[in-house]
């Protein structure tokens, strides 16, 4: 795929894929059409990066579907100043998209190989804003807290309960919480000592792997 083709192909899915869904927000819009997103999956699969579905990146993993990508990032309403944890970084795709959008972004991958690939992918992209780690993303990141936004790029039995303790006052929780078979979007907003919790879009997220997610303990911090 040549940087021409690619580019038609990003405006094609940013207008029939987002746009036409109801995708409005145009710091999304925009960081959608910028990030390449070919460069984060493996060359065989270049060619599908921007079919209209999740697509496979290795150890059982998917970057997730372009519409849902922006979806996650419209509901975290940034405005370009924020502090926001990803947890599941994957390829580094959603990092990238949301590097465009806030002031920095910590990204957290429970796997290793996934891990030190979405750091050079974006190191090579420029996206100096974006620090990744590995380690069980269910206990959070502590160290970095609190955050204006938590976006979380795995399907959840429950609202991780860490997670929602490091938002700041007006952060808002992004997670996909439910059965395996089918989730939906849980937003969760804290207001001072309370938090607000609106369901929104059904959508099937490979699983949160950790403590708090379907069972098991990932690598802890280094």
């Amino acid at each position: 795929m040549t940087p021409t083709e690619a580019q038609s192909r990003r405006e094609q899915m940013v207008v029939e894929q987002l746009e036409q869904r109801g995708i409005a927000d145009p710091r999304v819009l925009a960081a959608m059409r910028k990030v390449p997103r070919e460069r984060f999956v493996d060359e065989a699969m270049r060619e599908r990066a921007y079919d209209d579905g999740p697509l496979p990146i290795g150890s059982g993993q998917t970057i997730s579907q372009p519409y849902m990508v922006a979806r996650m990032c419209e509901l975290a309403r940034l405005e370009g100043h924020e502090r926001v944890l990803e947890i599941g970084a994957g390829s580094g795709y959603q990092a990238a998209v949301l590097g465009e959008l806030a002031g920095m972004v910590y990204a957290v991958e429970v796997r290793p190989d996934l891990g030190e690939k979405a750091k050079k992918r974006l190191q090579a992209l420029g996206h100096r804003n974006v620090e990744v780690s590995v380690f069980d993303g269910t206990y959070g990141w502590n160290e970095r807290a609190p955050y204006d936004a938590i976006l979380v790029a795995a399907g959840a039995p429950m609202i991780p309960p860490l997670l929602v303790a490091q938002l700041g006052d007006g952060g808002r929780l992004i997670v996909p919480v439910g059965p395996r078979q089918g989730q939906r979007l849980a937003v969760v907003t804290r207001r001072g000592d309370e938090f607000e919790t609106e369901w929104t879009t059904p959508c099937t997220f490979v699983d949160l792997v950790g403590k708090y997610g379907w069972g098991g303990e990932g690598p802890a911090r280094a």
